[in-house]
């Protein structure tokens, strides 16, 4: 269960994979774009995860929907804001958004870089209307090759103040993070935290690359580095952080079952290990959800999920008086409810 003298953090949420149903039909209406369903019920399977583990491509396959009705950069915006106001319904403390320009911008050309300036839009409002706290991070989508993550990096780098971080996603296996190095440096140089996807679809080598070329301070998924005791140490030994997603990891089948995911292996080895959503638009769950019903099923008990809490605090990308702040007020809003 939730610890609730702790702040409750998402570090690993796309905000491109956390489009609300009625949201996709409202936005397909508005811009004449067809669906295969006209009422949230009819356009769920199309969108969700409604078997239990199908696979990397049927999980990809259900982005179509939600990226597709991104027609204007309005559509951006909305969707961005409307991730900030779900994260305050979830009772979330502090999120990290991340998103790809180019991933959002290419069903309908958009400008990556129009992209990026309203999807900030949208998060400043969300600030602005909700008690909740927000930071964005900025992907490289690795799909589109080394070429094209240059575009998608210049877009990032002309809001670069308001964003917190820079990512790489997308193809891991074909795409390799060597090919990203230089883009890495000039995101450093820039003054960004680094986190990059690696140890999902291929092995401990992606993680080593990750840390020891790119920068990584966290990885996202790194289920693969439960294969390498050296790495575990070296995580453990440069607080190194992973951003582990339970039922993402068991739809894509990266694992198996909730009980084969490395995550109680990760905390219990002292890797800062955390819990998050990744797409909860598309695995049809919340925070509470991986907190409450994947968490004990992948075997960790309230001392360990506390720890992910904990570890989520250490390594977000705050400074150590806005983590202290965060501490302060979920420490005073348990106590108040238990007077």
């Amino acid at each position: 269960m939730i610890d609730k003298s702790l702040p409750l953090i998402d570090l690993h949420r796309h905000l491109d994979g956390s489009i609300r149903l009625d949201t996709i039909i409202d936005l397909a209406q508005k811009h004449d774009i067809p669906l295969p369903g006209n009422t949230v019920d009819e356009l769920r399977p199309f969108v969700q995860i409604t078997e239990p583990r199908p696979g990397v491509m049927a999980f990809i396959e259900k982005f179509k929907y939600m990226v597709g009705v991104l027609a204007d950069y309005d559509a951006c915006r909305r969707v961005a804001f409307e991730n900030v106001e779900d994260a305050y319904r979830e009772g979330i403390d502090y999120i990290e958004l991340r998103f790809s320009p180019l991933f959002m911008a290419e069903p309908h050309q958009l400008d990556p870089k129009g992209v990026v300036e309203s999807v900030l839009n949208g998060l400043e409002e969300g600030r602005s209307r909700f008690d909740v706290q927000v930071n964005a991070i900025g992907i490289i989508s690795r799909t589109y090759g080394p070429d094209q993550g240059w575009i998608e990096l210049e877009s990032l780098l002309a809001y670069k103040d308001q964003i917190a971080a820079l990512d790489l996603a997308g193809d891991e296996v074909n795409f390799p993070g060597r090919l990203f190095r230089d883009h890495f440096k000039e995101g450093r140089e820039a003054g960004w935290h680094i986190t990059v996807h690696a140890g999902e679809e291929a092995g401990p080598d992606s993680i080593w690359q990750a840390v020891e070329e790119l920068g990584a301070e966290r990885i996202g998924h790194g289920v693969s580095a439960v294969q390498d005791p050296l790495l575990m140490e070296y995580l453990v030994e440069n607080r190194i952080g992973i951003e582990s997603n339970l039922t993402s990891n068991l739809q894509t089948r990266v694992v198996e079952s909730y009980q084969d995911h490395p995550l109680r292996r990760f905390l219990e080895a002292g890797i800062l290990a955390t819990i998050n959503t990744d797409d909860p638009g598309i695995s049809g769950i919340d925070l509470h959800h991986e907190y409450e019903v994947a968490a004990p099923a992948a075997q960790l008990d309230q001392v360990l999920i506390s720890q992910a809490q904990i570890n989520a605090l250490r390594i977000a990308f705050l400074g150590e008086e806005e983590k202290e702040a965060l501490l302060r007020k979920s420490t005073s809003h348990f106590e108040n409810r238990n007077e």
